[in-house]
């Protein structure tokens, strides 16, 4: 069977109208993703770990989120999720096994002062960014 690259919406299990632009996805996430998102990119990225999710948004949170009437996660919320999306995409990309994404992402990478790539990624924006720019020297022979 042949890798297909996995997108940020399919990865958040967002559906999208056929013809839709990039900026659906934007809309998605500022109306407020689904909680089923969060579940199902956690079980993606760490299928092993029950807790991975409160990583992305802490427990009592996400338990008012899942009692709350629309079950909607917050636009920033989102975006933490659309981000970690667009990190494992990638690197689903570059490895072309969820697998071997799993292992470089939890992995301590000396080029990020010996932090797991994950870690750096769900920290912060610019942090995610680095992750992807460590990915892309992987992909196109920069080494990593």
């Amino acid at each position: 069977m042949a890798f297909q690259p996995a997108s940020i919406e399919a990865l958040l299990g967002v559906a999208l109208p056929p013809r839709a632009t990039r900026l659906a996805v934007v809309a998605s996430i500022e109306a407020g993703l689904p909680v089923a998102a969060l579940d199902r990119l956690a079980e993606t990225v760490a299928p092993d770990d029950a807790q991975f999710k409160f990583r992305l948004v802490p427990k009592a949170t996400l338990e008012r989120r899942r009692r709350s009437a629309d079950k909607r996660l917050t636009s920033e919320e989102g975006d933490r999720l659309a981000r970690l999306a667009k990190v494992f995409g990638f690197a689903l990309e570059v490895f072309k096994s969820p697998e071997k994404a799993r292992e470089f992402l939890g992995r301590p990478h000396p080029m990020l002062e010996g932090k797991p790539p994950l870690d750096v990624a769900l920290g912060t924006s610019p942090g995610a960014d680095l992750v992807v720019n460590l990915l892309g020297r992987a992909a196109y022979g920069g080494g990593v």
